[in-house]
C-alpha cells in the first residue's frame, strides 16, 4: 500500500521532469529497496472488538431459545447484505448441546465452513459466551481467501457473547458481540473491514433471530 501510494506520486512528479531516463529507472528500482523495509516491519498481533444489538418484542424464553439454537436459515431470512456482495459464506444453522458451561455449539456457514464453539460462561437467559475455533485444514481452499481464512495466517475469531438485557414488560434488547484477532502490516485498515464483516453476519444473525421471536410471539 505504501509503495504503490508512493509509486503513484513520484508517476506524477515524473511528468515534469526533463531528465526522464534517469527518473523512471530511479522509479523502476524503487519497489526493491522497499520491498525489504516493508518485510522488517513484521505483522503485530492486535485483538478487536464487533458489536451489535437488536430490540425484540417477545418472551426472554422464546428469544433466549433462539439465541442458543438456530434451525436451517433460509436464503430469504438471510440480510447479510455486505458479505453477500463480497461473495463470503452465509450462515445456515447452529447446534448446541447442552446450555451450560462445556457445552458444544457448532455453527455451519456455506461452503464447508464451520465454527466450532465451547461455552465458557452462562447464565440462563442473560448471558453466554463461547471460544470459537475455526480449523483451516477443514476450510476448502476456494471457500475463502487466504488472508480472511479464519484460524489461518492473518485473521482469527476469538470468542462469541449474548446478553439479553430488559428494557420493558415484553421488550428485551439482545446484545451480541465478539473479539477477533488480525497479524498484518496493515492492521489499521483490514480492522476496519475485519469489523464491517463481522457486524454485518451479527447483525444479520440479531434480524433472523427478531423476526423468529416476534413471529412465534404475534
Amino acid at each position: 500500500m505504501l509503495t504503490a501510494s508512493l509509486g503513484g506520486y513520484i508517476g506524477a512528479l515524473l511528468k515534469r521532469l526533463k531528465s526522464k531516463k534517469t527518473y523512471v529507472s530511479i522509479a523502476i528500482l524503487l519497489p526493491f529497496f522497499l520491498g525489504p523495509i516493508e518485510n522488517k516491519i513484521g505483522r503485530p498481533q492486535q485483538t478487536y472488538r464487533a458489536y451489535n444489538y437488536i430490540d425484540i418484542n417477545a418472551s426472554p424464553e422464546t428469544i433466549w431459545n433462539l439465541v442458543t439454537r438456530v434451525s436451517h436459515i433460509s436464503k430469504e431470512e438471510d440480510s447479510g447484505w455486505l458479505n453477500s456482495f463480497l461473495g463470503f459464506p452465509r450462515p445456515v444453522e447452529a447446534e448446541l448441546d447442552k446450555t451450560a458451561v462445556g457445552g458444544y455449539r457448532k455453527a455451519i456457514f456455506t461452503n464447508g465452513l464451520v465454527f466450532h464453539e465451547t461455552v465458557t460462561a452462562y447464565e440462563h437467559q442473560k448471558k453466554m459466551t463461547f471460544s470459537i475455533q475455526a480449523n483451516p485444514y477443514e476450510i476448502p481452499s476456494t471457500t475463502l481467501d487466504e488472508h480472511v481464512v479464519v484460524g489461518g495466517k492473518f485473521f482469527n475469531v476469538k470468542d462469541g457473547t449474548y446478553e439479553l438485557e430488559q428494557l420493558s414488560d415484553n421488550t428485551y434488547r439482545l446484545h451480541l458481540y465478539s473479539h477477533f484477532t488480525l497479524k498484518t502490516t496493515f492492521n489499521f485498515y483490514a480492522s476496519v473491514w475485519a469489523k464491517w464483516i463481522m457486524q454485518d453476519i451479527q447483525q444479520n444473525i440479531l434480524r433472523i433471530e427478531k423476526q423468529r421471536a416476534e413471529s412465534k410471539t404475534s
